[in-house]
């Protein structure tokens, strides 16, 4: 398996737990530069194939190649060029931003003059050059999420895993991290593999989207491309004037349309669509072709939310326990 141009890159991989199959077989390929989502309920095996990219979990089968390595061979290597930020605050309050920045690239062993230099162009981009020196215990949980971002990015890593980053911010500071990641797209090629259960934030910033269930990938691609899957979920409303029941029964022959139905009096109609924004032009035109009108037209369109629930269905599957959080220890540098 040669990892290409890929920065992450699965082959049949597998993880079970005695006779319990966490992840069952997982082909996968995450660009270089790309921001690339996970989602999944609660129980998806999502938690189980990151902690194996992240070298916490070694595959029971198949092969994962992260940075251009092998994660079960070469397990330090990848620990050295990923960059983890855990869902769970791990930043010590008891010390400056600064800090505990410096303490961690003190860690992967970057000379002091580089290791300040980083800091301080890291502390500028997430907005915290005037806080850098105050404890972190003031700082806000917006904040904190941030410095934790810089302290991830510290020693350059080829690949970043985010965890539930906005998890629990209030709207300003999630949309501050957004805007910083968008920022680290923007300036850098490093990849980023986001794992979180907001939709609005997966369509938000990530290039493609893999929804994992039952520890298989069960759906994959861009947010556009995973909406298209989902026939008939697009809904159109309009308003028409003409033979209605002749401008129903053309609409609902027509392909990519389906279960057009009148909605009360002056001519009211809902349709289906399969890809709804692409069709208007068509339905406005057939409307005319028989002599109608259209007064108006709106599409509703389909969300990534409906997406997930279309492929993971509306039951509520918890896990047997919850962890605190699947990525504390993935990435850190190990004691040589």
């Amino acid at each position: 398996m040669q990892p290409g141009s890929a920065a992450i890159l699965t082959q049949d991989l597998v993880k079970r737990f005695g006779s319990f199959t966490a992840v069952d077989g997982v082909n996968l390929e995450v660009r270089r530069g790309e921001v690339f989502g996970l989602l999944g309920p609660n129980g998806a095996g999502k938690t189980t194939l990151v902690r194996m990219l992240t070298t916490l979990l070694p595959p029971t089968a198949g092969n994962a190649i992260v940075a251009g390595h092998d994660v079960a061979r070469h397990p330090r290597r990848v620990r050295q060029l990923i960059g983890v930020i855990p869902q769970a605050m791990t930043s010590d309050l008891d010390l400056t931003g600064w800090e505990n920045v410096d303490i961690y690239g003190e860690f992967y062993g970057i000379r002091r003059r580089e290791r300040h230099r980083r800091i301080e162009r890291l502390l500028k981009m997430v907005g915290l050059s005037e806080r850098g020196h105050d404890l972190v215990a003031t700082y806000s949980g917006g904040m904190r999420r941030r410095l934790e971002i810089a302290r991830g990015l510290v020693h350059s890593p080829e690949v970043l895993f985010l965890d539930e980053p906005t998890i629990g911010l209030d709207p300003q500071s999630r949309r501050a991290v957004w805007d910083l990641l968008e920022q680290l797209r923007k300036e850098s090629e490093i990849t980023i593999s986001l794992t979180t259960h907001y939709m609005d934030e997966a369509e938000m910033l990530c290039d493609r989207i893999a929804i994992v269930d039952r520890g298989k990938i069960i759906a994959l691609g861009t947010p556009s491309e995973l909406k298209s899957l989902v026939k008939g979920s697009d809904r159109i409303e309009l308003e028409v004037e003409g033979d209605i029941e002749r401008i129903m029964a053309t609409l609902g022959a027509a392909p990519g349309l389906h279960d057009a139905k009148r909605e009360g009096e002056n001519g009211r109609l809902t349709v289906r669509a399969d890809d709804g924004a692409h069709l208007i032009p068509r339905i406005i035109s057939d409307v005319e072709a028989i002599h109608g009108h259209v007064k108006s037209i709106n599409l509703q369109r389909i969300s990534l939310e409906d997406v997930f629930i279309e492929f993971t269905g509306r039951s509520l599957r918890d896990e047997p326990a919850r962890k605190v959080s699947f990525l504390v220890g993935a990435g850190m540098p190990q004691q040589r």
